[in-house]
Formats: C-alpha cells, structure tokens, sequence
C-alpha cells in the first residue's frame, strides 16, 4: 500500500508486518526529503516510526485517543492521520504545524510544544471518559527526556493512585532529549535497557505459562512466586514504576513490529494503570541522524546523501547564542563563580561551548525549569554567580520559582532568555512575547536587551557583576548584525541607562532590544519623507532610564516605543506609565506584537504580518504625524491641547 492512501490512521489495520515495514520505509523517506528541503526536526521523529504504526494498530482512532508528549515526535503521526498531500509544507507559513494543534486535526487530541504534558492531559481526559460513563482507550506517549520533568512526575504519581482508571504510557526511550538525558532516572532507564534480567523475567513467565497449565490449583501459588521473582528480576525504575501504582512492561524492542503489537494488545487488557516502556533509536533509518544525535535533532537545509547543511550563499555573522556561550566562558575561565546552568538546551543557548571546556562550571538539570531557577537560587545564596540560560518561552514554566525562590529573597541570579521575540517556524508555544510583560512586574528584577551581538557581550558582563539582585537579559533567536565583536575588556552598562544613536526635533522612537536597527532604519525611511526622528536604544526595561527618555518626549511632543513582544504589559505600556506618573501629556504609540497568537512562519513572514518591518513602522509614524497636524495635537511644553481625543495608541 502506498503511503499516500493512509488518510485515516485506521487504514493501517489488517496489513501484514511486511506491509507496514513498508509503510515505515515511506514514512521515513517522507520526512526525511520534507526536512532535508525545508529544514525543521529530524531524529525525534525518525526514532518513533515503527511505534506509530504498532500502536495504531492496536487502536480504533474513531474513539481511541493518543496524546503525544511535545510535537516534534509526532510527524508519523501526522502522515498517517490525512496530512501526507499537505506534509510538504510543514512549519511554513499557512502549512502544517511542526506541533500538534487542536485546530489542525481531529487526531491532535492535545496541543503540544513543551515537555512533560502528556500523561497528565491523558490522565484528565481518562477521568472525562470514566465520569461521563464511555467507553475507549487513552494512550499517552511520552519521551525519555520529557520524563525528566516535574510535570509528569506528578501525572504518574495521581495517575498510579487511581487504580480504576485505565490508562496507558507509553515511554519512548531512545536515551535522549535534544542533548543526552541526564539525572539518575535517565541511568536507570539505561539499566532498564541492557539489562540481561530482563531476558531471564521473560523466559521465567514462559515457564510459569507452561506450569500454569498443570492445574488451577496452582495458580494462585504461582502468581505469588511470579510476583516476587519480578521484583528480584526488574531493576529498579521498573520497580519503582510497579511501587507508584503502574503496571511495568518491557523494555521492548520499538523497532520490532511484531514485538510492539503484541505488547500493545496485552497491555490494553491491563486494568488500572500501565507503562510500557519502548527503547528506540533516535534518527533511526538515516546514518547520519543515528551517528550524531545531538545535531540531527533538527537541521535547517541539507543534503540528504552527504548529510550536511546546504551553506547560506554568503557567510553570516555568528548567532546570539554562538556570542554569548563564548562571552560566558571566557569570563568564566578568570571567575571561578561563574555557573552556567541549562534546563536540558546546551547547545541550542550556547552553553555547550562552557560545558566543553569547562565542565566544572556548568549544570544541565534535564528538562526541568522549575528546578534550574530554585537550585540557581541555592547557588546565590552561597555566593556563587548563577547564570540560569533559559528560553523565554520555557522560563515560563519556572515563573513562581521566579517570584517566589528569586525575586522575593532578593537573590543575584542572572536570567538569559534565548529565543525572545519571534522564532518562526515553531509557531505560537515557542514564540518569546511574554517575558517582558512578565518579569517587568516583579519587584526588585532588572530588565535589559542588547541591540546588538557586541552589546549582548557587555550585558553578560553587566549581567554577571550585577549583584543587589536578579537581573535578565532577552535576545533573539538567530545571527547577529555582523558588527566588530570585542575580544576582551568588556565593560559594564550603568544600571538603568539608554543611549541616543540619532536625534531629531519632529519624533521620538524609543526602541528595546531587537527593534533598535529596525527603528534606525525607520528614521533613514521618515528622513526622506522630511520627518526627522530622534532614535532612542532604551538598552533597559526596568529600570527605564525617565532622566533620558521624559525631556526628549517633552522636546519631540510625539513617541512611538517598539518592541519584540506583547504590547499588553510590554515595554511600549512602561514608556506610557512613565509619562503618566510625571504628569506628562505626549501621545504614546506603541508598535509590537497585538493581543494574538503568533503562528508559525519565517520570523520576516510574521513581522510582515505583523506590521514590524522597517518601511511599515515609518509609513504608520507619517500616519500618525499627519494624523496630529490634521488637528490631534499635543502642545511641545507637555500640555494637553483640548482637540486631542487621546494620547495612547498601538
């Protein structure tokens, strides 16, 4: 059968083995010509192939439910639930998600894009079905690193508790996350794995199989012994799996077809709770991916036959992250105190390069945020100079350690939000809008963002010798502007102060962070329409620099704030209420992101869209130029003229 005629998962039932082998092959040749021409994830999805395909066929996906943990191992998933014709356009603007989205499909039961969510979402949806009294099976699917999380701790904890609540978990366990798995469940597991009890518990149960037959007598007798040679023969995080409540199967062979859908089978006669636990190979299918797990987890452009990335046509400056890993560790070889800390992402902020040379001062907590915030916390209290790099969007999940470990005891721990802004392709759980509405609130926090790769190296400096308290540092996903780097002897930033890169009488643009070159650019577009702007990089959130920023809004009567993030609470709301609380009347028109999901595109699609590109800001700052000599006017001493209906505008 060809894969393209798979529009609806139940299609797989009744094929032979040899059948769906086939069906694999395409899979994998699908995803990975997919991949190789777009770019996106590769190894995650590559690994779980042949588990797709065993478990559906165990499932009637009219009822059956799947919850798969993240979305980046859910692409054959996607190719046998009707998307195989659309597959070509996945994390594309308009295409396929490279996540699971509710609205995409009637088969993306629960959206996902960070980790550890499935089984308590699984969970929920199970107690649904045992309330409202029906009738079909839930299946959460979660990976080794996900299992690292708090989150699905606790799931599996409830989860085991309810002994009348069928559920299924399956533990895809290929001993990787994006970066190896790190923690003591992560060892256990690896003993799970290659553990040669495991072969002995599966001939003593056939032996028990064939003495069971003797008589009925037996077998109640036969049960108890059964029972406690399984626990001399099950290592211990099987053990611990049976001792919280879940039946523990395997580890099983996820490549092995016939393997899988007899496990499934059994395991769906289990009452209560169950784990079946699935070791598979990440990137299986494609050399490369097998052989370098930690690369291949996702690529931009490659060749399929050499496996390397197809070279941009002209040599591009080093990315954000490249900048800062390096910053880090050289400031780190001369100050011992230094501590980089990672919640399962060292390469992807950088912090690999520290990792590598000096492994003494780097922590990887695996994917477990909450804890990287808390045990920087604990690492302030002792002197030491936590520096907690962490995506804006997963931080997020940290936010009451934020507030509650940090902020309130006042601590020095340095925040270094990669990814903030927009990040394209992987769409609205991964895009960086929120963390400067949402840090901008906490007492004693200081907020900062680099216009640039050179000023990101001075804010790790500042950063670092920062110590009355947290500070934070947001920057974008990607390259940086190619400017001269400096290869030593940065200096700090005084807490609190922006500069002025172009000055103007007619309009003030005040911009943060990522938005300060596009905000320059704006200004050269307004010079030649006669509109001359004053061009402010604010540098900081919080504390605002109100000394640099009130007399030139009093001196331009006219400010348009711009910023890479929500409007609602972000940086263009701090300029306004600082006017406010001085009394002071000048228009604020706040350019970002509006009240609304960013979906997945190129980062210049979104802004596009979004009305973030240089020639859209200067035409919207003629607008409103126009728009207050028509007759909204705001007097240059800061008085309120009595025609202007109001001040703030996004």
């Amino acid at each position: 059968m060809d894969l393209s005629q798979i529009t609806h998962p139940n299609k797989l039932h009744g094929l032979s083995i040899r059948q769906l082998q086939d069906i694999a092959r395409q899979i994998r040749e699908k995803h990975l010509q997919t991949v190789a021409t777009s770019g996106g994830h590769l190894g995650p999805s590559l690994g779980v192939v042949e588990l797709t395909l065993g478990l559906y066929q165990t499932l009637d996906l009219n009822h059956d439910k799947v919850i798969w943990d993240v979305g980046h191992q859910a692409y054959p998933h996607k190719l046998v639930t009707g998307r195989y014709n659309r597959f070509h356009t996945l994390r594309q603007k308009g295409g396929i998600a490279g996540y699971l989205k509710r609205c995409e499909s009637q088969f993306d039961h629960f959206g996902a894009g960070h980790a550890s969510t499935s089984i308590s979402a699984a969970l929920g949806m199970a107690m649904a079905r045992d309330m409202k009294g029906e009738n079909f099976k839930v299946v959460a699917v979660i990976g080794d690193g996900a299992l690292t999380g708090g989150m699905a701790l606790e799931a599996i904890n409830h989860a085991g508790y309810l002994s009348k609540t069928n559920l299924l978990v399956v533990l895809n366990d290929n001993e990787m996350s994006i970066s190896p798995n790190v923690g003591a469940l992560s060892r256990h597991l690896n003993q799970l794995r290659f553990s040669g009890q495991v072969k002995l518990l599966k001939k003593l149960e056939q032996q028990f199989q064939y003495l069971s037959s003797v008589g009925s007598l037996l077998l109640p007798e036969l049960s108890r012994i059964k029972q406690g040679i399984k626990r001399l023969a099950v290592p211990k995080v099987g053990a611990v799996f049976e001792e919280l409540g879940f039946t523990y199967i395997g580890p099983i062979d996820g490549h092995n077809l016939e393997e899988l859908i007899a496990t499934f089978d059994l395991a769906h006669q289990v009452t209560g709770s169950v784990l079946v636990h699935v070791a598979t190979v990440k990137g299986k299918g494609y050399e490369f991916a097998e052989l370098e797990k930690v690369g291949y987890h996702a690529q931009s452009k490659f060749n399929l036959a050499t496996g390397k990335a197809i070279p941009a046509s002209s040599p591009k400056p080093p990315s954000y992250s490249k900048v800062f890993g390096e910053t880090l560790t050289k400031i780190a070889k001369s100050n011992p105190k230094v501590i980089g800390i990672t919640a399962a992402m060292a390469t992807g902020t950088g912090l690999d390069i520290l990792q590598k040379q000096l492994p003494q001062q780097f922590i990887d907590v695996g994917i477990a945020e909450q804890h990287a915030v808390t045990l920087a916390a604990g690492l302030a209290c002792e002197g030491m100079r936590p520096v907690a790099a962490i995506y804006s969007t997963f931080l997020q999940r940290a936010y009451d350690q934020v507030i509650h470990d940090v902020c309130i005891q006042n601590l020095p721990v340095f925040f270094c939000m990669d990814r903030a802004g927009i990040v394209g392709a992987d769409g609205p759980t991964h895009q960086g809008m929120y963390d400067i509405a949402y840090l901008r609130c906490l007492p004693n926090m200081v907020l900062m963002a680099p216009k640039d790769e050179a000023e990101l190296q001075q804010m790790v400096v500042t950063g670092i010798n920062y110590t009355n308290g947290p500070i934070a540092m947001r920057y974008p996903r990607g390259n940086g502007h190619g400017v001269p780097l400096m290869p030593k002897g940065w200096e700090p930033l005084p807490i609190g102060k922006g500069e002025i890169l172009r000055s103007g009488k007619d309009v003030l643009i005040v911009a943060y962070g990522s938005m300060v070159y596009t905000a320059l650019q704006a200004a050269a577009i307004l010079n030649e329409h006669g509109i001359e702007a004053t061009v402010v990089n604010a540098r900081f959130a919080k504390p605002l620099d109100t000394d640099l920023i009130l007399p030139l809004a009093k001196q331009c009567g006219q400010i348009f704030t711009l910023e890479e993030g929500c409007l609602m609470g972000g940086f263009g709301s701090a300029v306004a209420e600082a006017l406010a609380d001085h009394h002071l009347v000048v228009p604020v028109i706040r350019i970002g992101v509006p009240d609304q999901l960013v979906e997945h595109a190129t980062p210049d699609e979104s802004k596009l869209e979004l009305g973030l590109s240089s020639p859209q800001i200067a035409e919207r700052v003629l607008e409103e130029v126009r728009l207050s000599k028509s007759g909204v006017q705001v007097l240059r001493d800061g008085s309120f003229d009595q025609t202007t209906d109001a001040v703030i505008r996004s």
